[in-house]
């Protein structure tokens, strides 16, 4: 089954270069092999479950470690 999952990295910062939290998060999603979608408000992932499901650990672990204080995380079935 493939899954989507989009995650928020915060604090938000909009204007500029991307914060180091969101940019941590996007190579970790990318390094796993995962369809990515980065936007300034959020990236969006694309991957089967087998694939994606153990990915997201790494990718919230990148988001901390890259400065980031909240992360919000979706994940559901691609339609």
């Amino acid at each position: 089954m493939r899954l989507v999952a989009e995650f928020t990295t915060e604090p938000f910062d909009v204007e500029g270069t991307p914060p180091a939290h969101a940019t941590e998060a996007l190579r970790a999603a990318q390094e796993a092999g995962l369809e990515c979608d980065f936007g300034p408000l959020g990236t969006l992932v694309r991957g089967e479950e087998d694939q994606l499901l153990p990915a997201l650990p790494g990718v919230l672990q990148a988001a901390f470690a890259g400065g980031a204080n909240q992360v919000t995380l979706q994940v559901r079935r691609d339609a």
